[in-house]
């Protein structure tokens, strides 16, 4: 079994907590990712300004500052639009902070901010997943 069908049986359980649902939808993004030729630089990175779910860099060699957000209905709105302009902010600020810290030791073309959100519906099937590639500008 792979890491993504593991994944997927961990956020089906019904007993998880939003928290620990948020870790595995986080964990299943960079899967995701990483079986697309993505590279993953920095997970769940912490600043005074707030975290970064994922760093990562493209096949193309953006790097890319990546908010995972994930839900397991419908009622409030696709995980997206939990991206609110306060969080776009702190995204901003927290990856300029990296930017500072650890940017000139990753070769890169640019920067850029994406959404990945993550529907998870009844079942055993495989999240639905939306990326949404330069979100946050």
């Amino acid at each position: 079994m792979n890491t993504l069908q593991q994944l997927t049986q961990q956020i089906h359980r019904p007993d998880l907590t939003s928290r620990q649902l948020g870790s595995v939808g986080e964990a299943y993004a960079c899967a995701w990712l990483e079986c697309r030729g993505w590279t993953i630089v920095d997970r769940n990175w912490q600043s005074r300004y707030g975290e970064l779910d994922i760093v990562a860099l493209s096949p193309a060699l953006q790097l890319t500052f990546v908010e995972v957000k994930t839900r397991r209905t419908a009622h409030f709105g696709p995980p997206q639009e939990a991206v609110t302009a306060h969080k776009r902010m702190t995204i901003r600020r927290a990856a300029a902070q990296w930017l500072m810290e650890y940017g000139r030791h990753v070769r890169h073309r640019g920067t850029r901010f994406d959404v990945i959100a993550l529907s998870v519906d009844g079942g055993a099937r495989a999240p639905r997943i939306t990326h949404i590639p330069g979100a946050l500008q």
